[in-house]
């Protein structure tokens, strides 16, 4: 082989290396694909897909499908409300089959809980307004300094509803404790189950307060993943009554 024919040929092999996409697939060709909900066969509406080479940027539609312009080796970068970010490296003319993790909006759970706590907190100060000043539970001393006002403690209707608004206080602001570990997204996070089978579980296996008090994030997760297991093989006890 002559020796200009071979440096040719070392030529082509660098630019093969260099370019490992063949020249006619860098032509571009419309990409198909669709947005599920990770996890699940929930299809996502009005996810936007941004090709970060071109720049051109399509919606996804009703039933979660797109089409967009790419060439092999793009990268596309998928953006919904209330999901992480995906990106999608185009490798092949094959329809993309894209995941989109939903965020864990504990935050948003917090706020809101605590906004209802302070509600609670509100009312029962309302009913201390009214003249219950020890929401319907006077102590030993109070009897002695003012009897008047412990009598009325005793036997009025304020103090009555305060205390029956006090044990409401209690329970709500327990379930809102739960409610900010045990919740929807805690518990896709960790199982497989389907959209169904999480609202039966949110009912049959949601644990009380002073369980969760015991329990530490492991403790949590592993009660998670072994009672959905539980609850897959049919063995999930029946649910418990609410007391309040």
């Amino acid at each position: 082989m002559p020796k200009s024919a071979f440096y040719i040929f070392l030529l082509l092999i660098f630019l093969q290396i260099q370019n490992p996409f063949p020249a006619f697939a860098q032509q571009n060709f419309i990409l198909k694909g669709v947005i599920f909900q990770r996890q699940s066969d929930f299809r996502l509406a009005n996810a936007q897909i941004l090709n970060l080479k071109n720049k051109q940027t399509v919606g996804s539609d009703y039933n979660g499908t797109f089409s967009i312009k790419a060439t092999l080796g793009d990268t596309l970068k998928i953006t919904k409300k209330d999901y992480a970010d995906n990106y999608y490296v185009i490798e092949n003319q094959k329809d993309a089959i894209i995941q989109l993790a939903q965020n864990i909006q504990l935050n948003e759970v917090r706020i809101v809980g605590q906004s209802k706590k302070q509600e609670l907190d509100e009312a029962m100060r309302q009913y201390r307004g009214q003249g219950s000043f020890y929401n319907g539970k006077p102590p030993a001393l109070a009897m002695i300094a003012s009897p008047i006002t412990g009598l009325y403690e005793l036997f009025g209707k304020t103090p009555g509803q305060a205390r029956r608004f006090q044990a409401f206080s209690k329970a709500e602001t327990e379930q809102i404790s739960i409610d900010k570990r045990f919740n929807k997204e805690v518990v896709k996070e960790n199982t497989d189950l389907t959209d169904a089978q999480i609202e039966v579980f949110m009912d049959v296996y949601r644990p009380s307060y002073d369980q969760l008090a015991r329990w530490n994030a492991y403790d949590l997760i592993n009660y998670i993943k072994t009672s959905a297991r539980q609850l897959k093989d049919g063995k999930a006890p029946p649910p418990l009554k609410k007391l309040y």
